[in-house]
């Protein structure tokens, strides 16, 4: 039977020796089929021949196609080679019966969709794995206090632990795209030409898309239709996107403005040529320039989808490329990233100074609401909270020592609020009085 792969193997799939190993066991399956059924003089002793002998040879293969110009009459030659080796010349070649009433999308399709499958079992388990990662670190930085950012600005407190579990809801969406997309993909055709049956026995269909684990695709006109693949391909591209998304926030919390996480920075690692102090996060802007390749490789996909009437070969060449490269693509940076999120080194003291950097201007919405509760109109209390809050922006814009915002207000003759009432006002964790809802959620997250 045809192996599964584990994350060293992603490769693998797309080799030939792995396509020509499922073609042989499709044709030796529909031998079977047709044996059982007892048509067109097939025997059970005949699959058990083809069964037993079997077998290919890459080189061979492409020795014959350098003539025949067609990769499975190449590969079907070369089978009826080992199939019939040893025979007499009048002996009856048992190779006869292999492909008898298929076409080459029947071998070539079902196929191509198994591969699809096999990587996607891959890409399935990468990805819990970093839904699994990003979880438990989300309960690890629970209660470590950061700034929020909107438009890059300054919004209001969060904990890093938001981030990580906003990462690890992003992954659990991506998880249920794929496994979704996993038994959409999962269909083989063997069907004949136009998929009109006329040649061969739908129990054939049946009978080997079951011992591949696929299901019969209702109704295939010699090729599965290409959406499946468009799907594919854009699920891969969203995935991508999320990485992309991931490693893009580590970049900017590395910045030297920032600096308040990094990706791993290994012992004896160099950063730059010219300049021994820098760390650069290398590895997440890999991440992000291979997730560009995958979601333009999706287009194909789409552009794939259109053939002309029931069946043209203008999707297989594109095909070859880039749904061997997005699935390796993707399962690289998806390793990349889990070592990045698994070991980012993380810096609690950095993210507390960087959320008073802006000397309490923060906490500008608990202003506004609390002189609203005690009966100012809303935009009177705009007025004075956001003419306190441009004096301090002004400062820190110019470099000034300046008062903090807590200071504007204290001396501002018409904010009515006293002195223990900003206390509480002023507090971080005032913000967070609910934050364990989100974590309550992320508790029943299963990956």
């Amino acid at each position: 039977m045809i192996p599964r792969y584990t994350r060293p193997e992603m490769g693998r799939i797309w080799e030939l020796e792995n396509k020509y190993e499922i073609w042989q066991e499709i044709e030796i399956l529909a031998c079977e089929a047709q044996a059982q059924l007892g048509h067109a003089g097939i025997t059970p002793e005949d699959a058990a021949i083809i069964r037993e002998k079997a077998d290919f040879d890459v080189d061979r293969v492409a020795e014959i196609e350098a003539t025949t110009n067609h990769d499975v009459i190449a590969f079907l030659t070369n089978m009826a080679e080992y199939i019939d080796a040893g025979l007499g010349a009048d002996d009856p070649k048992p190779s006869r019966w292999v492909h008898f009433g298929m076409t080459s999308s029947d071998l070539g399709d079902t196929t191509l969709c198994y591969q699809m499958a096999q990587a996607m079992d891959i890409i399935i388990e990468d990805v819990r794995r970093m839904g699994e990662i990003c979880k438990r670190r989300a309960f690890e930085f629970k209660d470590v206090l950061c700034v929020g950012r909107t438009h890059g600005i300054h919004a209001e407190p969060m904990t890093f632990g938001m981030k990580y579990a906003r990462w690890a809801w992003a992954f659990k969406r991506s998880l249920d795209r794929l496994e979704r997309t996993r038994e959409m993909i999962a269909v083989g055709a063997i069907s004949g030409a136009v998929g009109s049956y006329s040649n061969i026995d739908p129990f054939a269909e049946t009978y080997v898309c079951e011992k591949l684990g696929l299901t019969p695709d209702p109704l295939s006109t010699q090729v599965i239709a290409r959406d499946r693949h468009a799907q594919y391909l854009a699920v891969l591209a969203t995935v991508a996107a999320t990485c992309e998304e991931v490693a893009t926030e580590v970049r900017a919390m590395q910045k030297s403005d920032t600096i308040e996480a990094e990706e791993p920075f290994a012992k004896g690692q160099k950063g730059s040529s010219a300049m021994p102090h820098k760390r650069n996060p290398i590895t997440a802007e890999r991440v992000c320039g291979l997730a560009r390749v995958i979601k333009a490789n999706a287009q194909v996909g789409f552009d794939n989808v259109a053939l002309w009437h029931e069946r043209d070969i203008s999707h297989s060449s594109a095909e070859r490329v880039v749904l061997g490269d997005s699935t390796i693509a993707l399962d690289y940076i998806l390793s990349k990233l889990e070592w990045i999120l698994d070991g980012l080194q993380v810096y609690p003291e950095v993210m507390m100074a960087n959320l008073n950097k802006s000397r309490g201007l923060i906490y500008s919405s608990r202003v506004l609401l609390a002189l609203v509760s005690a009966g100012m109109k809303r935009e009177d209390a705009y007025e004075i909270v956001q003419r306190n809050a441009m004096q301090v922006w002004d400062d820190i814009q110019h470099a000034r020592d300046g008062k903090s915002y807590r200071e504007m207000l204290d001396d501002d003759p018409d904010f009515p609020i006293c002195a223990e009432e900003l206390d509480a006002i002023f507090d971080p964790w005032a913000f967070l009085s609910r934050v364990d809802v989100v974590f309550e959620k992320l508790e029943g997250c299963e990956f």
